[in-house]
């Protein structure tokens, strides 16, 4: 019996090991990711927009040299984001302040992002300041199905006049298989203040609500990124009684909404961007109640984040610890953005497939 004893405790460890090896899971891992260029404008004067406003247009020499610096700093961020943990750029990426298709082709055919193959999708929109929204994605990852542009009808409070700004962009496809929606925004701004601006926002958040709500009468279970610079912060009435976004994953009811980054604003004082000593976290990426499932047998949502690594903060003079933006004080700075990019990872099991016997 005493030589046994040691021989059965041999046994229990290798099962018990066995048992730990098969409990073992390994995960596909993708980026979800949103970034504000920041007036990404080419240096051609489109006499169908007002595109002269433009920082790069307003300058009076080198603006060449400046626009090639420009791609390649938003080229550098974008090959970044998400990389420590999936080791490649964002699978999907929406980004905002773009003056039209051309910018983007040169951002993409930049050395940086040139082997990721990214595909761009993007409407023309009827924006004042000529900028508008767009989708970049990996071919290889994301295969669009449908895409569409959304009009948001808003009025000046004061004049009644109509007020041009952004459309919203919604494009559906498959994300390694995996069927989401995309929500692309950049609201109004908030010039004039935001007590006098807020209900352009959130009009801008009812069509938001209607095109989720559109989605999910076809499918309740629909998986809805809605990402952008809202020009709103988490808590405001846009996001928090328009969206009706909740801040905590456990109590996001069926066909509702959760926002990561209101925990990131209210409890730890984050932001993606800065303005006259304040902190705003403008900069969101939020998401349906099927992405936060526990059944990682399709993408579900891991968690979420803000890339900000030293080289795209100021680190000298009155705008110490913002953005290091690309223009200031009608110059170059040889910045990137003023607003930081945001993202989220999303991450989906691999299962092994079974080996076949031979017969």
């Amino acid at each position: 019996m005493k030589i046994l004893k040691p021989f059965l405790l041999l046994i229990a460890i290798v099962c018990v090991s066995n048992i730990w090896a098969q409990e073992e899971k390994r995960f596909k891992i993708h980026t979800v990711a949103f970034y504000n260029l920041e007036n990404l404008f080419d240096t051609i004067n489109d006499p169908l927009k007002f595109d002269e406003a433009s920082p790069i247009m307003e300058m009076k020499a080198n603006r060449s040299e400046v626009y090639k610096k420009k791609i390649k700093n938003m080229a550098r961020v974008i090959a970044n984001i998400g990389a420590d943990k999936t080791k490649n750029s964002p699978a999907v990426i929406g980004v905002c302040e773009i003056e039209n298709r051309k910018v983007l082709e040169d951002l993409v055919n930049d050395p940086l992002l040139l082997g990721k193959d990214y595909g761009i999708i993007h409407f023309e929109g009827p924006d004042r300041r000529s900028i508008d929204v767009a989708l970049l994605y990996q071919k290889a990852l994301f295969k669009p199905i449908d895409s569409s542009s959304h009009e948001l009808l808003i009025y000046d409070d004061v004049t009644r006049k109509r007020v041009f700004t952004r459309d919203q962009l919604l494009v559906s496809g498959k994300l390694d298989g995996d069927l989401i929606h995309i929500l692309v925004n950049h609201w109004p701004s908030r010039s004039g203040g935001e007590a006098r601006s807020r209900s352009k926002r959130v009009g801008a958040a009812k069509l938001n609500k209607r095109l989720i709500d559109s989605l999910q009468s076809i499918d309740p279970y629909a998986k809805i990124f809605t990402m952008g610079d809202l020009n709103d912060d988490p808590t405001n009435e846009s996001v928090k009684k328009v969206l009706k976004a909740k801040k905590d994953k456990k109590k996001v009811p069926f066909k509702g909404i959760y926002n990561p980054y209101e925990r990131m604003f209210t409890d730890k004082g984050w932001g993606t961007t800065a303005y006259r000593d304040a902190l705003s976290l403008f900069d969101q990426i939020m998401m349906t109640k099927p992405l936060l499932d526990d059944d990682y047998s399709s993408f579900r949502f891991w968690k979420a984040g803000i890339y900000n690594p030293s080289y795209m903060f100021n680190k000298r003079g009155r705008y110490e610890g913002y953005p290091f933006r690309s223009f200031a004080d009608g110059g170059f700075t040889g910045g990137f953005s003023d607003h930081f990019p945001v993202y989220v990872y999303v991450i989906k099991e691999i299962k092994e497939e079974a080996e076949t016997t031979k017969g």
